[in-house]
């Protein structure tokens, strides 16, 4: 009904490009206007104010030979200053993007090799965006702004670089593994050599304390008893000790069958063995 009588509606963030007789007459803000068609005034169509976004998918190769795929984000409006440019200067603004896109990544990322690529990617995001806000700029646009979102390897190069990575992980694993067990190795040893130590001084005391303890019984039962010389008292101490590792063996549960000759001559030759082989043991001493 309004279009018949002549009046439009522009909704907001848009605006309506008027002709007159199929010339360019005025831009018509948002709201009601009259537009008196008689008079040979038409709109000849409306232009969104509002900001686009366009994603561009763009396969090239870097400077070490790995095809790449990089994801840029354009956010993109029209000037409202500018609509007129905006609306007649371009048929195919996304295309136009596009191919604008494409030129600045090939020319820019060929000059990169692939981990540098990752690391600038914010620098192609600044340089793709100063190129389109120069050309689109002609033609009635403004970049908002651009945005690198990804950049994909090829597949096998992405695989590949897994593979260093968990190689060279596994690498530094192996390397803190062995270092752990040689710590654990060394210490294992320095714990045996300290225990072996001490378990020597505990037997080199015990054999001094038994020393010690035999010579004051030799000395106290000579004094006690005139007329014995340290050899029989020697001999009764030994006859008392073999006495008593026979109780022991006796009193044993875990023992089995132990022969021993047994009777006074053996005793005597256990004596005469125990004293001649102390009797070598000073003269190999000395």
């Amino acid at each position: 009904m309004g279009q018949a009588l002549g009046c439009i509606q522009v909704d907001q963030s848009n605006v309506a490009i008027k002709e007159t007789f199929g010339k360019f007459d005025e831009v018509l803000e948002p709201g009601c206007h009259c537009l008196p068609w008689c008079l040979g005034s038409q709109v000849a169509g409306h232009l969104s104010l509002r900001v686009q976004q366009l994603d561009v998918r763009c396969e090239t190769k870097t400077k070490d030979n790995v095809f790449v795929t990089v994801v840029a984000s354009i956010q993109y409006r029209a000037k409202p200053e500018s609509a007129q440019d905006a609306f007649y200067k371009l048929s195919n603004t996304r295309n136009q993007i596009q191919a604008y896109v494409f030129d600045v990544i090939r020319a820019s990322v060929p000059k990169l090799d692939l981990d540098s690529t990752f690391e600038q990617k914010n620098d192609i995001a600044k340089t793709v965006e100063n190129e389109l806000e120069k050309a689109m700029s002609h033609y009635g646009y403004e970049i908002v702004q651009t945005l690198i979102v990804d950049i994909e390897p090829d597949v096998h190069v992405k695989r590949a670089m897994n593979e260093i990575n968990a190689a060279s992980r596994m690498r530094e694993a192996a390397s803190e593994k062995a270092e752990a067990e040689k710590i654990l190795q060394i210490k294992r040893a320095e714990g045996e050599a300290e225990s072996k130590y001490l378990s020597g001084m505990g037997i080199a005391r015990q054999r001094q304390a038994i020393v010690d303890g035999l010579r004051n019984s030799v000395l106290a039962f000579s004094e006690s008893v005139p007329g014995t010389s340290s050899k029989d008292v020697m001999d009764m101490v030994l006859v008392t000790q073999y006495f008593d590792t026979l109780k022991e063996i006796g009193a044993s549960s875990k023992s089995n069958a132990v022969f021993i000759p047994h009777g006074p001559g053996a005793v005597r030759d256990i004596a005469s063995q125990i004293r001649d082989g102390l009797l070598q043991g000073n003269a190999a001493a000395e």
